[in-house]
This record gives structure tokens, C-alpha cells and sequence, in this order.
């Protein structure tokens, strides 16, 4: 059975309980298929990037397959919300709902937009009726919306995300629908053999750097400002120095470092657009 989040965000967790780990989220307009059920709780498997878990099974909505096939049909209109707070309002009752950057808006047109049947208002400059075009003036504009974001397990919109919920978002507002994790979204992609040959809008992974005995295991992710910036979530959005050992943090300076020191080793970049 198909269903859909006709909440702001819903959380996905790795197990049927209110204090489980949140592994993703489900935003507005976001589909997904119910794959098992048990009393409160949905175990569900998104369409957007094959993510499994576990949801309150009041917080979505059941499609029937009419409903999902016309849905579907209609991503190609959809517009998305670029900023990182915007608000709809329901022509229905009037209720407001706030949208997180990234969120999908069928069948847009002229600051409204459907879905299964119902219109909602939205304000024209907050949306993007078609991808962003990759370009440096347009991916540093985008990403200045995110810094000082702060870090949330498992969360992808603009009051929490982690590293990859970061990347997987503002690639999206580019087009470019990639999977949940750093190790997956590691897999997608060309690989650029070094930063003298990478530019804005790769991606960069990492390990961290303490983890001797994890050296080669990709658990971190950002994207590349340029051969010498990267844009990440660690803490917090922000913009840190790179080169090819990998992240230097001056904001971990401390009495033995006091310049600052590496948090994250290098590990590969790799392109999606």
C-alpha cells in the first residue's frame, strides 16, 4: 500500500516506539510504501531513496492506487520550496504549514499548488518552479541559507540535519535526487581522482580522524565550496578549511593545537552534476 506525509516532517525510526533512534525523515508531499503493520506503527520503505523504518501510522496517509499512479504523473510540474522556512495555507480551512527547503509541491502554478485534491497557498518567492541551475553564484547563494543549521541524527530540513541529509538536500534543489547516507551517496557519482581537479558542488567524504582503526570507513560527508573550502554539517552548518588530508577545524584549537586541528581525513570526492 502507497502513502503519503501530509505532515511538515514525520520521523522514520529503526524500531516501533517513540524513543527509538531517528534514522530519516518524511516531509510534506513525500510518498512512500507500507510494508508491514502492527498496532501505531507502519514499517515503510520511502520512494525517494529506498530508506526503511518505522512511522506512527497516524502521521500518513493511505493512497489508493489511482490516487498514487495521477500523483506520480504529475512530479514533472512539481515546484520545490528553496528557502528554509516557507509557509503554506491550506484554501481547504485555512491552517498554516510550515515547509522545509527541499519540500515538493505538486502541480504548482502562480503561488498554488494541489495535493490529492486539496489547494494550498504559498508565497511565489519562497518556490522554484523547475532545478536550479549548477553554477557558483547560484550553489554559494543556496548554501548560505543553511549555515548555522544545527546537527540533528537523521534529520534533512533546516531547523536539524546531519551530513548527509545536508548534501542530500541541497543537491536536490539541483536536480540531482541522491541516496540517504554518506557510504550510500559514496557509491553514486563519478570519482575525481584529487582537489586540484575537483569544484564547487562535488562532494567530499571523509572518516574521522580520531578512529585510527576506522581510517578507510566512510562516516562523514560535505560539499566543496571550492579546493580549499568545504560546506558541512558537523555540530552545525559551516565552512571549514580542506586539503588532501582532510578537514582542519580552527574551531578545535586547544592548548596543544592552538591553531586548530584535522577532525576528518580525506577519503574521496566524487560528481553528480
Amino acid at each position: 500500500m502507497k502513502a503519503i506525509s501530509l505532515h511538515s516532517i514525520i520521523p522514520v525510526r529503526v524500531e516501533p516506539k517513540e524513543s527509538a533512534e531517528q534514522s530519516t525523515q518524511i516531509l510534506f508531499g513525500e510518498t512512500c510504501t507500507i510494508v508491514e503493520q502492527i498496532p501505531r506503527w507502519n514499517r515503510v520503505k520511502l520512494d525517494l531513496d529506498g530508506q526503511e523504518g518505522w512511522v506512527d501510522s497516524k502521521m500518513i496517509s493511505p493512497m489508493a492506487k489511482e490516487e498514487y499512479a495521477s500523483y506520480v504523473a504529475d512530479y514533472s510540474k512539481a515546484a520545490y520550496v528553496l528557502y528554509p522556512i516557507a509557509y503554506a495555507v491550506s484554501a481547504n480551512n485555512g491552517q498554516t504549514i510550515p515547509l522545509t527547503a527541499g519540500t515538493r509541491l505538486p502541480q504548482y502554478q502562480n503561488g498554488q499548488f494541489q495535493i490529492l485534491g486539496v489547494s494550498f497557498r504559498i508565497d511565489p518567492s519562497m518556490v522554484i518552479e523547475k532545478p536550479l541551475q549548477m553554477n557558483e553564484q547560484n550553489f554559494i547563494q543556496t548554501v548560505r541559507f543553511f549555515l548555522n543549521v544545527p546537527y540533528l541524527w537523521g534529520g534533512k530540513n533546516a531547523l536539524g540535519m546531519d551530513c548527509s541529509g545536508f548534501t542530500q538536500t541541497i543537491l536536490g534543489l539541483f536536480g540531482k535526487h541522491i541516496l540517504r547516507n554518506a557510504s550510500e551517496q559514496a557509491t553514486q557519482g563519478r570519482k575525481i581522482a584529487s582537489l586540484t581537479k575537483a569544484k564547487a558542488g562535488d562532494l567530499v567524504f571523509f572518516s574521522h580522524y580520531e578512529r585510527e582503526e576506522q581510517e578507510d570507513k566512510i562516516t562523514h560527508v560535505g560539499i566543496l565550496l571550492d579546493a580549499q573550502r568545504v560546506v558541512h554539517c558537523s555540530g552545525r552548518v559551516k565552512v571549514e578549511k580542506i586539503d588532501n588530508t582532510g578537514i582542519f577545524s580552527i574551531e578545535q584549537a586547544s592548548n596543544d593545537c592552538p591553531n586548530g586541528q584535522y577532525t576528518h581525513r580525506l577519503l574521496q570526492i566524487r560528481r553528480y552534476m
